[in-house]
């Protein structure tokens, strides 16, 4: 009987033997993970604290290109405000310029067609006929209708018809 029952034990025994080895076995395995996730754990820790030093690094970096940036963006506006001014000032200077010009032109004009006035239409038609047709046009402009009708009518008549066709224009 006593041989029986150790024959029934001992499978069991054996058996027991083996789950406490699996048992061991697995503890071990679940050790050597847990020491290697620790060590994961712990690499993944040193990886977010470089990330955030290296987004901290870059936040200032960037906060200081803005503020360099707004810096000249000023200087730039004020720049362009003196320029705009300046363009204004030569605007207006040009503007009173073509005035003063056309002032001294019109007098120029208006003492060229007295001097051409008091000359005799034949002395006139004269000078006139030798003259480009462009400044010659000009001048019988400023005269009275009467005076360019007479000088009109010494001249040659063909370049009377000429004068006469750009004085049309």
């Amino acid at each position: 009987m006593k041989f029986m029952f150790l024959l029934l034990l001992l499978p069991h025994l054996l058996f027991g033997l083996q789950k406490s080895e699996k048992l061991f076995e697995c503890t071990e395995i679940f050790q050597e993970r847990k020491s290697e996730l620790l060590v994961e754990l712990e690499r993944i820790d040193e990886q977010t604290q470089a990330l955030n030093a290296l987004k901290t690094a870059t936040e200032a970096l960037l906060k200081e290109k803005k503020a360099k940036l707004s810096i000249k963006e000023e200087a730039v506006d004020k720049k362009l405000a003196e320029l705009t001014k300046k363009s204004e000032t030569v605007k207006k200077m040009l503007e009173e310029n073509k005035q003063v010009l056309k002032k001294l032109q019109d007098t120029k004009m208006s003492k060229i067609a007295q001097t051409f006035a008091k000359m005799k239409a034949g002395s006139s038609a004269n000078i006139l006929s030798d003259m480009q047709a462009k400044d010659a046009v000009e001048i019988l402009q400023s005269l009275k209708p009467k005076i360019v009708g007479q000088i009109l009518s010494k001249m040659d008549a063909k370049k009377a018809s000429e004068l006469t066709i750009l004085l049309s224009e």
